[in-house]
């Protein structure tokens, strides 16, 4: 009789799949930049997909030098403001906070995200963070950042996202410098990111709540006798007598969806100021028009539409070079049917 073997169904690699804390993405780590003085990403609402045709410039492409077509997202940017300077120490136990300053000049729908600070001296708060800097005591500088979702009418919300930011570049004392400059000021993608270039792209993937071990994991549906007993969907055995209890390596239902998760080396193919040169005809479905800044990220992004997307540089960009490329057309047909 032959020796039946074949791969373990679904991976493992994401266990446990919970759902995510916030629908607000938080980035453990960063890209290398030793540039001037810079804010690394950038956040956006996911509108929907589109396409475009360019000139494929992949070199050794079969299709290099001619006309292709390109799936493309787009993600609505409006500018966002920097609310604040956070400042961090590093000891034996990791990284901490040390200091931060506020500005005074927020938009008043930040209070409704959280309390904000009032009767704040921002001069001598920053003075404190310069100490620290100083001192030696600090080692990363971060700015916090809301986004500004009351500008935009495809997100029905008002409450800003606020999230942190890493600020690179230079020396602590020049990013600390950069940070005095653009507290309490708009900041915008184009300052930080730029056509061609690739990024890496994080969101909440969309949630489907609780699903079986068919669906979630991929195992098989029952053949023949073995779906004699009532039960197709279900799995033959929880595991093994010894040890005595169920691994967690056993698919089983649960939560599926609604989970962090971050595609890297998604190439920027535009970058526009006007929502109408790429709002399809009756606007994009489930969101409506767009009417502000926006960015044509190459593929699919993570998450429904609406959904806060969360971009930086890529942290491990490989071989890839930064090149412009050539858009000759955008698709604005109706997406209506």
């Amino acid at each position: 009789m032959p020796k039946i073997n074949r791969p373990r169904r679904g991976s493992l690699a994401y266990s446990p799949r919970k759902r995510a804390k916030s629908p607000v993405p938080r980035y453990g780590s960063w890209p290398e930049y030793t540039g001037a003085p810079a804010v690394q990403g950038f956040a956006g609402y996911k509108v929907g997909m589109t396409h475009v045709i360019m000139v494929d410039d992949h070199k050794s492409s079969p299709t290099e030098g001619k006309d292709v077509m390109v799936p493309v997202t787009v993600v609505e940017v409006p500018p966002m403001r920097v609310a604040g300077v956070r400042a961090y120490g590093e000891d034996t136990y990791g990284k901490h906070a040390l200091t931060e300053a506020w500005t005074t000049d927020l938009d008043e729908e930040l209070s409704r995200r959280i309390n904000v600070p009032k009767n704040h001296d921002t001069a001598a708060a920053l003075e404190a963070v310069k100490a620290a800097v100083g001192e030696g005591k600090v080692s990363e500088l971060y700015a916090l950042a809301y986004t500004r979702p009351m500008e935009l009418t495809g997100v029905p919300k008002k409450v800003p996202d606020l999230m942190e930011m890493r600020i690179a570049g230079g020396s602590l004392e020049d990013q600390i410098a950069y940070a005095a400059e653009i507290l309490g000021k708009e900041i915008t993608i184009s300052g930080n990111l730029e056509v061609g270039e690739y990024v890496d792209v994080t969101a909440v993937t969309t949630g489907k709540g609780t699903e079986g071990p068919v669906k979630r994991w991929g195992v098989q549906v029952r053949k023949r006798k073995h779906s004699r007993g009532g039960k197709k969907r279900h799995i033959g055995n929880l595991g093994p007598w010894h040890p005595h209890h169920v691994r967690w390596q056993v698919p089983q239902m649960g939560q599926m969806g609604y989970q962090q998760r971050t595609e890297f080396n998604k190439r920027i193919l535009k970058i526009g100021a006007d929502g109408d040169e790429i709002t399809p005809a009756g606007g994009f479905l489930h969101y409506g028009l767009v009417r502000g800044p926006y960015v044509l990220i190459k593929g699919s992004v993570p998450g429904p539409n609406k959904r806060l997307v969360r971009i930086r540089s890529a942290i491990r960009q490989g071989e890839h070079t930064v090149r412009t490329p050539a858009i000759n057309f955008v698709s604005v047909q109706s997406q209506q049917g």
